[in-house]
């Protein structure tokens, strides 16, 4: 009797880990379907934050390029003059400089400022003394009534390198000299008004 009904519980057994085992293979495939949930919304989530990037980084390159191109009226409002010269300069004479590009006049030789204010100078160039004078110049930027910037400029270091900010006053006329006789090569002279005197 006794094993009768050890023989009658086996199989009452057999159904209850059946369940079991089905229940934990339901377990186990929600566990596999929440993680693939999981994955699909941690790609969405990736896919998401990547075009968000992509979206400010290609807004942020159209307001840089629409900002730092100039405005056609704000470089029509500019003054500034840009001038190239390769030739000779007599001593005593001002250099006879001619305006390449820029809203600044040039007359006789000399650049015209149109208003009190700050300008930037640049001036570079190649200078050479004649061989039959001293082998050292003075180069001499000045303005009508004063001299702005002056450098003595040997045969053995010919290079002249100038970028200043002066403060040049309306109707000034600005010109270039020489001490001796020379050579200029490759001269390069801009002025640029930064700040006038109304701002």
């Amino acid at each position: 009797m006794e094993g009768g009904a050890g023989m009658e519980g086996q199989p009452d057994a057999e159904p209850g880990a059946g369940q079991q085992l089905e229940h934990q293979r339901e377990r186990a495939e929600d566990e596999w379907r929440l993680w693939q949930a999981g994955q699909v919304r941690s790609w969405l989530h990736l896919v998401s934050a990547v075009a968000q990037w992509v979206l400010l980084l290609a807004c942020l390159i159209y307001l840089g390029v629409h900002f730092l191109r100039p405005s056609k009226t704000q470089s029509d409002k500019g003054l500034w003059t840009h001038i190239r010269y390769t030739g000779r300069s007599t001593r005593g004479a001002a250099v006879n400089l001619t305006a390449e590009s820029g809203p600044i006049q040039i007359r006789n030789g000399s650049v015209l400022v149109p208003c009190d204010g700050l300008y930037l100078v640049s001036l570079r160039s190649g200078i050479y003394p004649d061989e039959e004078e001293e082998d050292w110049l003075k180069l001499t930027l000045q303005a009508t009534s004063s001299v702005l910037w002056e450098q003595v400029v040997h045969s053995n270091d010919s290079r002249v390198n100038l970028t200043t900010v002066l403060y040049l006053f309306e109707q000034d006329s600005v010109t270039l000299w020489t001490s001796s006789n020379a050579s200029l090569s490759d001269l390069s002279l801009s002025l640029v008004l930064v700040a006038d005197n109304n701002s």
